[in-house]
């Protein structure tokens, strides 16, 4: 793939994930309790994320038929040995099974081990929040950046609640009542991308959860990353793709908040 064609390759996953966000949109006018399936412990699934992702695949397929998969709902899709798509049809699937806000579409493309493009639509707002590598980051066309906080004091942080791993959650909760005492406050929306999307915005300043897959962050943490922000798993190192452990920050913040964290984990 040649790389001046990543701009282009981007605006058609954004186009791709607003059609498929509609669908969403309209069945959840319709949806009852009744359509929810179990995954696992406190983990759902429904005909809307399952059918969203059959769409994405199918028409991701048109746009690069060599990229393989790497999806929530069906994990038995090909990996290919280069070009992969990491692909979360409804990232916040309890937010929307209740009826509340935020959930959104979450979509990457690997080449080798490297991000290369990442789009979040955030189907509520119909906010897309997009990039690619060596690109700026973008919210519906126009240029993003992370805050310009310098410390955890004056910061905004968001984070997710652990509901099937508690292995880590008391260290967890002692962090928490640090963050509630020592920040502007800690926030809970439900989708990580989203949380991801809005530290690329500048709307928080810092993101940190454990226990996440790569379709939860793997489009999110590169639209940090070309948004001016930084990207680490728990130890201030790069695995967090696969490590389920992530901390997302405007960069100033980073290293401040590392330390905090080493304190309970």
């Amino acid at each position: 793939m040649k790389k001046m064609k990543l701009d282009i390759l981007t605006k058609q996953v954004v186009n791709l994930s607003r059609g498929v966000g509609k669908f969403i949109t309209q069945e959840a006018t319709k949806f009852s309790e009744k359509d929810i399936e179990v995954k696992g412990e406190h983990n759902f699934v429904s005909y809307v994320d399952k059918t969203a992702e059959k769409m994405l695949v199918q028409e991701l397929t048109k746009i690069l038929p060599e990229a393989g998969f790497i999806a929530e709902e069906n994990q038995s899709l090909q990996r290919a040995d280069r070009f992969n798509w990491i692909v979360d049809p409804l990232d916040g699937t309890t937010n929307f099974i209740h009826g509340v806000p935020p959930f959104s579409i979450s979509i990457a493309l690997t080449d080798s081990d490297e991000t290369i493009l990442g789009v979040v639509y955030e189907i509520n707002l119909n906010e897309a929040f997009y990039a690619w590598k060596e690109s700026s980051a973008y919210l519906n066309g126009t240029k993003i950046k992370v805050s310009n906080s310098p410390d955890i004091d004056s910061s905004l942080i968001a984070t997710g609640f652990p509901y099937y791993d508690y292995s880590l959650l008391d260290p967890y909760l002692e962090l928490f009542k640090d963050l509630m005492k020592s920040s502007h406050g800690v926030r809970r929306l439900g989708s990580a991308a989203v949380d991801l999307a809005y530290v690329a915005a500048g709307r928080y300043d810092i993101f940190y959860e454990y226990g996440l897959n790569p379709w939860d962050v793997a489009a999110g943490a590169l639209i940090v990353k070309q948004a001016g922000g930084h990207v680490t798993d728990f130890e201030g190192e790069n695995d967090y793709l696969f490590g389920k452990k992530i901390i997302a920050s405007n960069h100033k913040t980073h290293a401040e908040f590392l330390k905090k964290l080493k304190n309970y984990f």
